[in-house]
């Protein structure tokens, strides 16, 4: 059966700038997907692009690009990436400029809809945020940019053109993958298990290395990381796959580093909701092939919704954080004074404040032991709407140099006021808003239509999902044998506007029948208190052996917003790897030997 490779060198604006590199040199791809985009670098690029409209894009990709042209063109390899971020043009310029000319680039573009929000809030599209219901109209005076979300139908378009480069502005993460198999095996656009495959092979490429041993829970296991594998998926045709990598690459493929980036930002498992299909993950089935190869089959798909996701950006006040080390003896309580006093000089009114010990508690607050330090970077947040009142703060931060305590270093100078981008997702009908491909250096310019799609099926078998709203008290354990959540379970997490996904994955059937009835969203309502201001839901997954929580409002407004280090929450699941539990000593979790030996370095 006939098979194509795609591979993956870029999993976020920021990523390994040789990764694009090894991949071209390290053996034979059909294609290279390359993810810049979220969120949060939507609101960067718009900065950006405010002070400088020929910037807007991934200039990392241009420079990854310099000294590779020959080399692509040798080796007839795609690249398709949303670099282009809110400015494909200047990106596909770019390109262009560095390349002399010598590479076809296809701009897949139509996404940034800011000049039409008033023309399709007359046509009926309310643009009411998708997370909290707030009203559009609220914001609407404020926003700076509203990109489209678009899949794989464009792209699919654009390769007929047969470029080199295709570079995209708000095409999805998993969209990128999904076209070349689309335009290569011919599949059918309402062929739903087929395009569901491709978006679920979209999701395990689309962050790089955190499929191939990166992020990883049992990271002591990847032999060396250097120089790091970047994944690869070979797919066949009838919508199998296996993930990955260069041969004597670093990093690692198992199932569990694959098991841990299908959990990522997954959402509702029934119903992860691409543009160009719905996917179910509940009956995926994961096989470990050989060394670095997991076969994944059993992808299912139902038909896609009739509306796209909408990105905007919009202006929310400003804020600015500043940093001091506290060191030696006692350095936790020196540390909660320089605070105190400084709070007591800095009279002004904040929208939100916020005081952080690193090095102590600052990622995972109450769920850290409570032990002291050698030293503390103290960390001190402020967030409104008055810049004057920002700026204040920023002066009255080094002064806390010498005259508090001693054991004072200095780190930086006064803080930098930035201005705050924040995030609003919304829907718009997919039949008013259209894709556009160009092939730079022509007047080729093609608006793609995709017929109109069914809505998705509502009957299908609800999961058993739990929620919890409030603060409950649980028994306790009671008397037994002191367990590290860690040696029952693998763990990660991420965001998704103001809430956190943690995936949590059970090490084998009998510990995911235990955590089934112990590790319940009432248990991590409670857990993580202090972060978790709204529900936490819980959604079971047993052939994968885990569990999705999602945390809701748990990032202090989301991570262009929030003042915490950890805006984006991935810290938060190895928060609760490092929970204690007692087990009953004839637990047969013990008894049988199941659960992992603490590691010991």
């Amino acid at each position: 059966m006939r098979t194509i490779k795609i591979g993956n060198a870029s999993g976020y604006w920021g990523d390994d700038p040789e990764a694009l590199s090894r991949q071209l040199s390290g053996g034979d791809l059909d294609y290279l997907s390359m993810d810049f985009l979220a969120e949060v670098t939507m609101s960067i690029m718009q900065k950006q692009k405010n002070r400088n409209p020929h910037l807007g894009y991934a200039t990392d990709f241009t420079n990854m690009l310099k000294p590779l042209i020959s080399e692509i063109i040798a080796k007839d390899v795609c690249i398709i990436t949303n670099a282009g971020g809110v400015s494909p043009f200047a990106c596909a310029k770019a390109i262009a400029e560095l390349s002399n000319e010598q590479l076809r680039i296809a701009i897949v573009h139509g996404d940034d809809i800011l000049d039409r929000l008033d023309i399709l809030r007359q046509q009926g599209v309310s643009f009411t945020n998708m997370e909290d219901g707030g009203d559009f109209a609220k914001i609407a005076s404020t926003i700076e940019a509203a990109n489209v979300y678009f899949g794989a139908s464009a792209v699919v378009r654009a390769l007929q053109d047969k470029p080199h480069i295709i570079v995209s502005g708000r095409v999805t993460d998993t969209g990128i993958t999904l076209a070349p198999l689309i335009h290569e095996f011919s599949w059918q656009l309402d062929d739903w298990d087929k395009l569901a495959s491709g978006v679920i092979a979209g999701h395990l490429l689309e962050c790089g290395a955190q499929v191939s041993g990166g992020n990883f829970t049992d990271w002591h296991l990847v032999k060396k990381f250097t120089p790091m594998g970047y994944p690869i998926v070979e797919m066949a045709e009838d919508g199998s796959f296996v993930v990955t990598k260069h041969p004597d690459s670093g990093g690692l493929v198992s199932v569990d580093t694959v098991r841990e980036q299908l959990f990522y930002e997954m959402g509702d498992p029934r119903n992860y909701i691409a543009p160009d299909v719905v996917c179910d993950f509940t009956q995926l089935s994961l096989t470990q092939e050989g060394d670095d190869r997991v076969r994944v089959v059993g992808a299912k798909g139902r038909p896609c919704t009739p509306t796209y996701k909408v990105s905007m950006c919009y202006r929310d006040g400003y804020k600015a954080s500043g940093t001091i080390i506290v060191s030696g003896p006692r350095a936790v309580k020196k540390a909660e004074k320089f605070a105190e006093i400084f709070w007591q000089r800095c009279q002004s009114k904040f929208a939100e404040q916020l005081t952080e010990f690193c090095g102590w508690n600052s990622c995972h607050r109450s769920l850290t032991p409570a032990i002291d330090g050698d030293e503390i970077l103290l960390r001190l947040s402020v967030r409104g709407n008055d810049r004057k009142e920002i700026k204040k703060f920023a002066k009255l931060v080094p002064a806390l140099i010498l005259s508090g305590p001693p054991g004072v270093a200095i780190v930086g100078g006064a803080p930098k006021v930035r201005d705050i981008i924040s995030y609003w997702p919304a829907l718009v009908p997919k039949d008013l808003v259209y894709p556009r491909t160009t092939i730079w250096g022509s007047n080729d310019d093609v608006e793609v239509h995709q017929r109109p799609q069914p809505l998705a099926d509502s009957s299908i078998p609800k999961l058993a999902v739990q929620m919890a709203n409030s603060i409950i008290d649980l028994p306790t354990d009671g008397q037994g044998v002191e367990v590290l959540l860690e040696q029952l379970c693998l763990a990660r997490s991420g965001d998704k506007g103001d809430a956190v996904n943690i995936g949590v994955l059970a090490r084998n059937s009998e510990i995911y029948a235990f955590l089934d009835s112990y590790l319940t969203a009432q248990r991590l309502k409670n857990y993580f208190q202090d972060f978790c201001q709204g529900s936490v839901i819980r959604y079971p997954l047993a052939n994968l052996q885990g569990f999705n929580f999602i945390l809701n409002k748990a990032l202090g407004g989301g991570g262009t917003k929030s003042l915490r280090i950890d805006a984006q929450g991935k810290t938060l699941a190895q928060a609760l790897l490092r929970q204690k539990i007692y087990l009953p000593t004839d637990s047969p979790l013990l008894v049988d030997g199941l659960v992992t030996t603490p590691v010991n370095f």
